[in-house]
Order: structure tokens, then sequence, then C-alpha cells
């Protein structure tokens, strides 16, 4: 197992591959500082990876209770290695699965109907035919799905979500209609905040938080922006770095 880097100001210890593997980065600093839980809630982050985004809200969300979702062996494997790094045992676990199989299939590896209060998931990020992947087999599943894999991703999130449950996920700019999409009929109170890499720039990736069965209205937010003119990191960002804050609050 490699040697761990220090994530989050040094509050968490993460195993990741040092080469052809999925590598955490800023858009799992974003969208483990989403949505804070509440107490006693349960968290399911899908399509875990290696588990930063779970693993970095357990730290800082104490009273909840996180389940990792991945489906690729070496992926599970370092993520329940991450689990015992941090010492999260108690209040952690893997769940090794394929988020896109039937649903008698999740459901006999555990994935089981309204197991979770929050969903936090970052998809893959393009369709089959329609980028070039990554020569690495890790990298390209993490990246990839196939056509259509979008809408049975999330709708293997609403199956996980209880009643009035949250879903928290970030994505691409401009896969923002499919997004909604995807969530349209299953989800309101749907919040979308654009991500911009300097102000006055193009966004490059868009936050989304819903409510399951809400008939709550729509909002669109102020851009979250990652660096000033000089390239330095935006205070907000500089605190979602370190562990400190969070960009929205579960009612």
């Amino acid at each position: 197992m490699p040697e761990p880097d220090a994530w989050l100001g040094g509050l968490l210890r993460l195993a990741q591959p040092r080469r052809g593997g999925h590598r955490a980065g800023t858009d799992a600093v974003l969208l483990a500082g989403l949505v804070r839980p509440g107490d006693e809630a349960v968290v399911c982050d899908v399509g875990a990876g290696t588990g930063a985004v779970g693993l970095a809200v357990a730290v800082r969300a104490p009273g909840c209770r996180v389940l990792l979702v991945e489906r690729d062996p070496g992926c599970v494997e370092r993520a329940r290695h991450n689990i015992a790094l941090n010492g999260l045992e108690a209040r952690a676990d893997v769940i090794e699965a394929d988020v896109l199989a039937e649903g008698a299939v999740r459901r006999a590896s555990g994935l089981t109907t309204g197991l979770a209060d929050l969903v936090l998931t970052n998809p893959p990020f393009f369709e089959a035919g329609r980028h070039r992947p990554s020569p690495h087999a890790e990298k390209a599943s993490a990246h990839t799905f196939e056509v259509g894999g979008l809408e049975g991703w999330l709708r293997t999130c609403v199956d996980l979500l209880r009643p009035a449950g949250r879903i928290g996920l970030i994505h691409r700019a401009d896969a923002l209609p499919a997004c909604l999409d995807g969530l349209r009929g299953r989800f309101g109170a749907i919040t979308v905040r654009p991500v911009q890499a300097q102000a006055g720039r193009p966004a490059i990736r868009v936050l989304i938080s819903a409510v399951k069965g809400s008939r709550g209205p729509f909002g669109l937010l102020a851009p979250l922006v990652l660096q000033d003119p000089d390239g330095r990191f935006t205070p907000e960002l500089d605190q979602l770095n370190t562990g400190r804050g969070w960009i929205g609050v579960a009612e």
C-alpha cells in the first residue's frame, strides 16, 4: 500500500495510487464540503474510489455514519485500508457493489432501498465513445460509463435515499442539463452552484443539491470561485481544503 497523503490539512490520511489510478483532488474537497450531515445521519459516498469524500465527511462530522460504495476491487482494498488508517472502523464501512447493476443484484450486495439520509456522488464524467479514455484501466473506469449511464446512476441514488433524503453531486458544468433531467420528477428543492476557476470565467463544475420527493423551488446560487486573479486559493476554498466550513447545510 502506498505511503498515505496528508489530506484536508492533515485531518485525513489517504492512501492513493501514485500513478495510473484516480486521485482525489479539488472536486472531492468540494463534494465533501457540500452538505453538512445531521447527527446520526447515514451518508453514502457513491462511486467512492479510495474513500476520500466519505471519509472526509466522517472526520468533519463525527456524529454521522459513512458507507463507501465502490465496484473496483483495487479501490475497495484501498478504501478499507483508509478506514483503518484513520481509526474509523466504528463509523465507516465499504459496500463492494456496481451502482449500475440490476436492482436485485445491487440489493443483494448491500445497496438496500432507503439506506441513506444523504448521498454524495461524483459520477463518471464521460460516456463511452465520447472522449478519449485513460490508458490506465482504473482511471478509465472511474471516469467513464456506458451511454445513458448517468440516468441509471442517479436512479440508484434515488433508491438508496430515504424519503426527504438529500443528494449532493458534482459534475462538469456542461453536464448540468443531463443532471437536471436525471433529477426531474424525483427531487425538488434543487440548488445549483456553479464553480469557476476565477471570477468572470466560465463555470467548470456545478455543485447540485436536491431533496427526494420535495416540491421546493429551484435555486441558482452565486458562483464558488476557486482562485483569485493572482492564482491563489480564495478564502472559501482555503477553508474547505483544511476541512473547515460547509458550502450548504442539510435541513
